[in-house]
């Protein structure tokens, strides 16, 4: 009776638990009915997400287009990454002007305890590149790149407003036309924070903004600040900067497109940018330019694109000048065991005149009058021999230039600058030095001052070193030689000459950069050999 009752006992336990059983299964298969549906989404909708997502990318942009490899979006986390996107200009789609691994962008969750549902977007390697080709037909392009729809395509990747955005070891690529290296920002990590204003009061800078780079080989920059990403008619920034160690020679390509030849040199400088709809301020505490070799270089085929160059310097130096809202300044520049020179290719034969070991100092550069004077000083070796100094002050002035100009060389090895004599006194020597003096002052539209060459142990005719030129130019040249004989100041053995220079600039709106190269041309050059063509004018009368 007894094992009766316990096998009836039994076999009730393992029906219950069979009920149990099935009922859990239920309960279980119930509950993961959601989930694999949520699966089945998570992979059903990645194609045509992805598909609807390049149609709405590209309805959005005027002259690029969008292609994405794949979606992939998250239901649990209503995320997605999209991965591998490509972005080609339409005028130059060979290759692409930018590669994108990965774009993720989810839910900003800690916001949403403050009642805001925003986004977070993260870049994740991207890569931006950008040819001369690609540059010439952004610039032809009639529809200004704000207007491209840059911002709206961004905006429609995802549903909520960004308010977070994140770059991580991004790279930024220029190449221009020629062999040249490329010009290259890499290990780029960006981000922006609060960009949506959630946590700010009106008219302040309330998004955290860092940005670190290494700049072409060994340079670094380092931008952090605070933006407004939503001020109007565009976004507002004030940022400190730091740069390192920057590599000039990388600009070659840029810098001929001006007339300028630039070989070696770094850059370093550090102060603070702001740049918002109602002011502009570049302050620039620390300037420095170290083991610069580069070359102004004039030719007869570009003369009138540099005389235009010059002009547009100076419209947008008087622009600026003085302007209420914006405010350009240096405290301290300096420019460090450098090589600067000029080259003319128009001249016949072509020269070069070059300061060597150039030690330049400035202090106190602006664009403001209330900002106080400017002042230069300047050291160095010209021809690789003469000793300069030269002291200069400037005055910021919306009327036009306004500075005083202070300069000597002493003793330069007169042979170094014979393809100099060559070009403006048709001779050559085997011998002498040149010194040259002038004190000039430019205000109000009117010049003052002098320039004052002078010649010490000149020797212009050598048999030996003139035995292939023709009986013409040895007659030429040993005219020259006697006649700065019979200038010699006896007690000094020099030959001197000076000249005043005053009355008005010839254009009365001339800015300071075209005063200064007038005054290279006509006074500096002009000037050394006054005394030699009037007497050699005089003997051959």
């Amino acid at each position: 009776m007894l094992q009766e009752m316990t096998r009836k006992g039994r076999r009730a336990l393992r029906s219950l638990s069979t009920v149990v059983r099935r009922r859990w299964m239920w309960i279980a298969g119930i509950a993961a009915v959601p989930l694999v549906v949520l699966v089945v989404l998570d992979f059903a909708l990645d194609e045509p997400m992805r598909r609807q997502m390049e149609r709405r990318l590209n309805d959005r942009l005027r002259g690029y287009t969008v292609q994405i490899r794949a979606l992939d979006f998250h239901v649990l986390g209503f995320s997605l990454d999209l991965k591998d996107a490509v972005i080609v200009q339409q005028a130059n789609p060979d290759p692409p002007v930018a590669r994108i691994p990965k774009l993720s962008a989810s839910v900003q969750w800690r916001e949403l305890l403050t009642g805001y549902v925003v986004a977070d977007f993260l870049f994740d390697n991207p890569v931006v590149y950008v040819n001369r080709q690609h540059f010439k037909a952004e610039v032809q392009d009639e529809v200004p790149i704000e207007q491209r729809g840059w911002q709206d395509a961004l905006q429609a990747v995802y549903p909520f407003k960004i308010n977070q955005f994140t770059v991580v070891n991004g790279e930024l690529i220029y190449v221009d036309e020629g062999p040249f290296r490329p010009l290259q920002l890499t290990r780029v990590n960006f981000r922006a924070e609060n960009i949506r204003n959630i946590r700010s009061r009106h008219r302040t800078y309330p998004s955290e903004l860092y940005l670190e780079a290494m700049v072409f080989d060994a340079g670094r920059l380092r931008l952090d600040g605070r933006a407004d990403f939503l001020a109007e008619p565009h976004p507002g920034i004030r940022a400190g900067i730091d740069l390192e160690q920057m590599e000039l020679d990388y600009f070659k390509p840029i810098a001929r497109r001006y007339n300028l030849e630039v070989s070696k040199g770094t850059l370093s400088a550090d102060g603070v940018l702001e740049y918002a709809p109602d002011i502009k301020v570049v302050h620039l505490r620390e300037v420095s330019l170290h083991g610069l070799h580069g070359d102004l270089v004039h030719s007869r085929p570009t003369a009138a694109a540099e005389k235009q160059v010059r002009k547009e310097i100076g419209r947008a130096a008087e622009k600026v000048s003085n302007a209420p809202s914006i405010l350009l300044r240096v405290d301290h520049a300096k420019v460090a065991n450098s090589t600067v020179g000029f080259v003319n290719r128009a001249a016949n034969p072509e020269y070069r005149i070059f300061l060597a070991d150039a030690q330049l100092d400035v202090t106190n550069l602006s664009n403001q009058f209330t900002e106080g004077t400017a002042v230069a000083t300047l050291k160095g070796r010209f021809m690789g021999s003469g000793a300069t100094a030269m002291k200069a002050t400037f005055r910021p002035d919306t009327h036009g230039p306004d500075f005083d100009l202070d300069l000597r060389v002493d003793d330069t090895q007169m042979r170094a600058m014979n393809d100099l004599l060559r070009a403006y006194g048709k001779f050559d020597v085997v011998a002498g030095l040149f010194s040259f003096y002038s004190e000039l002052s430019i205000k109000n539209g009117t010049i003052e001052g002098y320039v004052k060459p002078m010649f010490r142990d000149l020797d212009v005719y050598d048999e030996r070193q003139d035995r292939e030129k023709s009986a013409f130019r040895k007659l030429y040249e040993g005219l020259v030689g006697g006649i700065s004989k019979l200038l010699e100041n006896r007690p000094r053995d020099e030959v001197a000459t000076k000249a005043s220079v005053s009355g008005r600039v010839e254009e009365a709106k001339a800015n300071t950069l075209e005063v200064i190269v007038g005054l290279i041309q006509n006074a500096f050059f002009k000037a050394i050999l006054p005394g030699f063509d009037r007497e050699i004018r005089r003997t051959r009368g």
